[in-house]
């Protein structure tokens, strides 16, 4: 039986893939398809473009934080209803975790979901060499089925005639179309407001823009009848983890999620195991002054910009919001803070300006934002003794990414330069500085490309759990089901 799915790979980060990938949604979706969209990798923002232009939930497909068969769960949960799915990749398409094979990179996805290739190269500068780079990344995996090229920032027409009749007569398949280097469209701001632009319709005219460019200079009908290929085939030995939506228990708990342009970071399948295991999610906005809504049994605060809105986070009328999430959290809710939303619980957010902004006064120690990169890349995530999520013996998969640091206590004038400084700041507080209020407990035990490092955050009574590090729970789905019974447990005492 067929499919309809092709995958938008690129020869390297910033060649262009979002923007054919958002352009091409967009004009077959004009032309009645209904398009599912994906992308490789843990990023959130590219997701959210896919779900405004098709109108559907778009899906991480990730290869090293998922199983295999969860990958291709998700994958037909997702596109049994769709006409075609467009899979965007992630950086270059053989770049993943590991340089020495093609693991988590968008190459292991092609391969999963047998799916064609269309590969996006940047012409700009040069003529028949673009042919020996179609080349080498058709020789590199000969699994792969690279089914057709796109020429990026293509000075002329003419200077894509010639790119083509190289590709063509050297690598065997077709360039399907090309971008006039003029015609690039500059990306809208891709964190500021971005939430609220996209759900009130504003960035309409840009998707509008972008499917007319791409239906002008590339043959999407050739794509449509590219994309046929064999269907994704679960394995009948395979454990599904997620349920249909037909068959999801009566909600026995509710957990409030904070969703608006401070936080906005959530994987859509951990809200969904949430819900498979008996939990209501409901949302709310602390930005736009929503207190945490009453008689709920937990709370996730995700990832997001909280420190690009920390002055309305932090305003004398924002004060009824903070207090109602303090009072919860004080009193035992269940509680996951993630990034952003862990970033939100410090004494304060600093920003490289200077400016200092008090938050909720949870965690204990201080956030300060700085212009490079602080941490950056895929974690196996270990509990510890105490956490409800994952306890010592537990592990999962996620990922980290932010440009703060957190100064833990009294130890706020502490400099931090790299994500490797966690483990010396910890070091020398041990070293130079005994007082119990630097003691924290940590949430995790972390691993990435540097090494192991403690991280994150677990309160006294063991209700608050938080840290930089998003977790995937289909890397460990029990985590899910953790979650809910603590908020049953919580709801019941409660009740006494």
């Amino acid at each position: 039986m067929a499919d309809r799915k092709i995958v938008i790979a690129g020869t390297g980060s910033g060649v262009g893939k979002t923007t054919l990938t958002i352009g091409l949604m967009a004009a077959l979706r004009n032309l009645g398809h209904q398009v599912q969209g994906f992308k490789c990798g843990p990023d959130y923002i590219d997701p959210t473009f896919h779900t405004a232009v098709t109108g559907r939930n778009s899906r991480n497909l990730d290869s090293y934080m998922l199983s295999h068969d969860t990958v291709k769960e998700i994958y037909t949960r997702a596109s049994h209803d769709a006409d075609i799915s467009i899979i965007e990749g992630v950086m270059g398409f053989y770049d993943g975790k590991n340089p020495k094979n093609n693991e988590g990179s968008t190459a292991e996805i092609s391969m999963l979901l047998d799916a064609p290739v269309l590969l996006v190269v940047n012409c700009q500068s040069m003529a028949r060499s673009a042919a020996a780079i179609v080349k080498g990344f058709q020789c590199m995996e000969p699994r792969v089925r690279i089914v057709g090229v796109i020429a990026n920032r293509v000075g002329s027409t003419n200077h894509h005639r010639i790119v083509s009749e190289a590709i063509e007569q050297e690598c065997g398949i077709p360039v399907l179309g090309y971008v006039l280097r003029d015609d690039q469209l500059s990306m809208p701001e891709r964190h500021l407001g971005l939430v609220p632009s996209i759900e009130r319709g504003e960035l309409q005219p840009f998707f509008d823009g972008l499917s007319t460019l791409i239906s002008s200079t590339v043959d999407v009908q050739r794509i449509w009848e590219l994309a046929e290929s064999p269907k994704v085939e679960l394995s009948k030995d395979s454990p599904r983890i997620f349920m249909p939506a037909d068959s999801l228990p009566q909600p026995q708990v509710t957990i409030a999620v904070a969703k608006d342009a401070a936080f906005n970071f959530y994987y859509q399948e951990n809200i969904e195991l949430l819900e498979a295991n008996g939990a209501k999610c409901i949302y709310f906005s602390p930005l736009a002054g929503e207190s945490l809504p009453a008689d709920v049994h937990g709370l996730y605060l995700g990832g997001g910009f909280p420190e690009e809105f920390a002055d309305k986070l932090a305003a004398d009328e924002a004060e009824p919001v903070r207090q109602s999430i303090r009072e919860a959290i004080s009193g035992g809710l269940p509680t996951l803070a993630e990034c952003g939303g862990f970033m939100y619980l410090t004494d304060s957010i600093g920003n490289t300006n200077g400016q200092t902004y008090p938050m909720l006064g949870l965690i204990p120690g201080t956030v300060r934002m700085q212009k490079k990169l602080a941490a950056l890349g895929y974690r196996e995530i270990t509990g510890t003794e105490g956490n409800f999520l994952l306890g010592a013996a537990d592990k999962a998969k996620g990922h980290e990414f932010h440009y703060s640091t957190f100064q833990p206590g009294v130890a706020a004038d502490i400099q931090t330069d790299d994500a490797q400084s966690h483990i010396s700041q910890s070091q020398s507080m041990k070293e130079s500085v005994t007082q119990p209020e630097l003691a924290l407990r940590h949430a995790y035990v972390t691993k990435g490309l540097r090494g192991t490092k403690p991280e994150g955050y677990l309160n006294e009574q063991g209700n608050l759990i938080a840290g930089y590090t998003h977790i995937h729970f289909a890397s460990e789905p029990a985590l899910a089901q953790r979650w809910v019974e603590q908020c049953k447990q919580y709801k019941h005492n409660k009740a006494q």
